[in-house]
């Protein structure tokens, strides 16, 4: 099976699936923060513009904002994602290979109420308590404390 050259794994050889986008932005977030960074600039999508829209809603990020940086022959679409506070620990519920959805009877505290559960939900991107109060079950995509 040949893969696409732009995609390596962490030993430098080639890998046939990439990495989630949506993991590869919380990794980048949690790194910044880590490094004490005051900004991070990731690739934009819209289900990452929701995501980081949660995360700010929830403490975890001090703002979102969609810029455009000048590439080789167009402008492409960023996110600016203000850092705020350490993010102690990450857990990705639901993977390419395997997704995870829950009925809103499932919906349970993350470490024991000092974390947050991301679900996408029919209404959108929402944290575990609002989907909860909304009575939504949805794909849990990960958690976050």
């Amino acid at each position: 099976m040949v893969c696409c050259p732009e995609y390596k794994n962490h030993h430098g050889n080639q890998s046939l699936f990439p990495m989630s986008p949506i993991a590869n932005m919380l990794i980048q977030i949690k790194n910044g923060q880590s490094s004490g960074k005051p900004e991070v600039i990731v690739p934009f999508s819209l289900i990452k513009k929701s995501i980081c829209d949660v995360l700010v809603r929830e403490g975890y990020i001090s703002s979102v904002e969609v810029k455009t940086r000048k590439a080789k022959k167009a402008e492409l679409p960023v996110l600016c994602v203000g850092l705020k506070k350490e993010i102690r620990g990450m857990n990705f519920i639901s993977k390419p290979s395997r997704r995870m959805y829950v009925k809103a009877a499932g919906l349970r505290q993350v470490m024991g109420g000092f974390g947050t559960a991301v679900i996408s939900t029919s209404k959108g991107v929402m944290s575990h308590a609002e989907a909860k109060k909304q009575n939504l079950g949805g794909e849990v995509i990960f958690e976050i404390w």
